[in-house]
């Protein structure tokens, strides 16, 4: 067995964290964890899946390895081929791998048509079964996220990828929306940016204003407060360009997804019965966004 004989073996996988066992997945998170074998733990991985020894967690760990190998690209492929024999609830953490591996990858587009994704299973009622709250971890601790932090970090998260696109009008728009939901100060900057790019210097100054302040949740971080001041210090050394915001890029702001988040209605069909409250107080982004 991967353990060895005696307590020491066992005080090794409790302080590493490596499951007990002899199986192809206990061998890949030994050969992970403390060999620190990366080459020799996708292999085990690889057998892990095909064995169908915990398949979640091995197609989840392999893929992360591989990231860390910069194998990213087979990392997405393996993922693609097969997340269908995981189980239902790991699909979810498998998109959050497949988040990064394409941010890994600079795949952009990749990136926002799996945000757009997860947004609709939220709108639906899909992503929370029904709740309003999940239980999530985080570097080893478990807390509750409410429906509307969830959506407002994917909507943070949308935001940054169409930045990278530099589509500053739907980034602000999506930004937009997030801070209707849940504010918070980070996402104010990134705001802010949006419309500094867009040489709207007035509305620019003011979100950033509310930031340096601490009027924001989350302003009372020192690196985003110094973060808006540095944004206000650009600011103040721009001078408006000639009027051709209408056509920044030749971008075409009907053509994305924050067109409205209720177009989803017509788009993917009529909400389940499970659609939660906040989706009733959120519904008409277009109205909103006017206000």
């Amino acid at each position: 067995m991967v353990s060895g004989g005696g307590g020491g073996g066992e005080m090794v996988h409790a302080v590493l964290k490596v499951p007990s066992g002899d199986g192809p997945y206990v061998r890949a998170k030994h050969a992970q964890i403390v060999e620190k074998d990366g080459e020799g733990a996708i292999v085990l991985f690889w057998k892990a899946i095909n064995a169908g020894d915990r398949v979640d967690s091995a197609l989840k760990d392999m893929a992360v390895v591989m990231k860390q190998l910069d194998r990213s690209q087979e990392a997405i492929e393996a993922i693609k081929s097969f997340r269908g024999l995981c189980s239902k609830n790991a699909q979810e953490s498998l998109d959050n791998v497949l988040l990064d591996l394409y941010k890994k990858c600079g795949k952009v587009d990749e990136q926002i048509e799996l945000l757009r994704q997860k947004l609709r299973m939220i709108y639906q009622g899909e992503a929370f079964n029904g709740k309003p709250t999940k239980t999530a971890r985080s570097h080893g601790k478990k807390f509750q996220v409410s429906i509307q932090q969830e959506m407002s970090r994917i909507l943070g998260n949308l935001g940054w990828a169409y930045m990278q696109k530099m589509n500053y009008i739907a980034a602000e728009a999506v930004y937009r929306k997030a801070q209707m939901i849940d504010p918070d100060a980070n996402k104010a900057c990134n705001l802010g940016l949006c419309l500094i790019k867009q040489a709207r210097y007035d509305e620019a100054r003011t979100v950033l204003e509310d930031v340096s302040r601490a009027d924001v949740p989350g302003s009372d971080d020192i690196r985003t407060r110094n973060r808006a001041r540095e944004l206000l210090l650009d600011l103040e050394s721009k001078q408006p360009p000639a009027p051709l915001l209408n056509n920044i890029m030749g971008l075409q702001l009907e053509d994305d997804f924050v067109n409205g988040l209720e177009e989803l209605e017509s788009k993917w069909g009529p909400l389940r019965s499970k659609r939660l409250p906040i989706f009733e107080q959120i519904s008409n982004f277009k109205d909103q966004l006017a206000c």
